[in-house]
């Protein structure tokens, strides 16, 4: 198993090609001296050779190999009414591109090959992302109109390992967030000092508590990844959760967060709202999108 250190390294290498030990420090938030000793370590296991990894050292990351995207895309959308009425929201276009596809797009550059979509209302009209992606595999929800997205997560509880989980109607702007390595489970958040949306408490960067409104908090974005333990629990739990009463009005997030939190050791990784926007209502639209007005 690589060290934290030797595994942020080693891909940004990975990502990069041979860099200078201060591009490397600056990168990783190391000191020069710390990058110094992680180069040395990972030469000394093989993992790396004049800065260029080895087949040992892609055998190292391999572990850490994200396998495949998973995009939650069944629900309504009624907050963007009236365009919703005849497009599902994350086929709504943003500026001239589906709100999906940023995401996709994104999935793509990190040469992640599986594809799912779970998709629900008019559910027929994702089709046409198969001209551009046609590796995807649409699962069909049909319980979107009945339960929350929860209902989408007992539909691919199986695919959780090594996996990203995305909603699919946010809009990606800095692609680079989504990487064909992880190191551990995690979700996105933007540090903020006060929020009245969905917020993450943090200790030492592992989330503690998932709630609606805080300060000195994580603005909860929904996207996360989920390693090969967490997976295997995932399609436990998602299960105990959705049967439980009132279980199928719960959010997905709420099953390793909340409920079976004792048994997640989930990490906040830091974006900022430059990044990527979760378009909330119709009026937020045409804010962006002066097309809309």
């Amino acid at each position: 198993m690589l060290q934290r250190k030797q595994f942020d390294v080693l891909t940004f290498i990975e990502n990069k090609g041979k860099q200078t030990q201060r591009a490397i420090a600056e990168a990783t938030g190391m000191s020069t001296g710390s990058v110094n000793k992680v180069l040395s370590s990972l030469a000394e296991s093989g993992y790396l050779s004049e800065f260029k990894i080895t087949e040992a050292g892609y055998a190292a990351l391999e572990p850490y190999r994200v396998k495949r995207a998973i995009f939650i895309a069944a629900g309504f959308g009624s907050r963007l009414v009236p365009i919703t009425l005849n497009t599902p929201k994350p086929l709504v276009r943003v500026n001239g591109t589906r709100m999906i596809e940023t995401l996709l797009e994104a999935v793509v550059e990190a040469e992640i090959e599986e594809i799912y979509i779970v998709r629900g209302y008019l559910g027929e009209q994702f089709d046409q992302l198969l001209y551009k992606y046609p590796n995807i595999k649409f699962i069909d929800n049909s319980l979107y109109n009945e339960a929350n997205n929860i209902s989408s997560a007992m539909f691919v509880r199986h695919l959780l390992e090594n996996a990203y989980v995305m909603e699919a109607d946010l809009v990606l702007y800095n692609k680079s967030l989504i990487t064909k390595y992880q190191y551990t489970s995690n979700y996105l958040g933007v540090p903020v000092e006060v929020t009245d949306d969905w917020c993450l408490e943090t200790k030492n960067r592992v989330i503690t508590k998932l709630k609606i409104g805080g300060q000195n908090c994580h603005h909860l974005y929904g996207i996360s990844y989920w390693n090969q333990e967490h997976g295997k629990k995932l399609s436990e739990d998602i299960v105990k959760v959705y049967e439980m009463p009132g279980g199928k009005e719960r959010y997905w997030d709420q099953v390793a967060l909340e409920f079976c939190a004792d048994r997640y050791s989930v990490e906040v990784r830091d974006c900022t709202f430059d990044d990527i926007i979760e378009i909330d209502s119709f009026a937020d639209l045409k804010k962006i999108d002066p097309a809309y007005r």
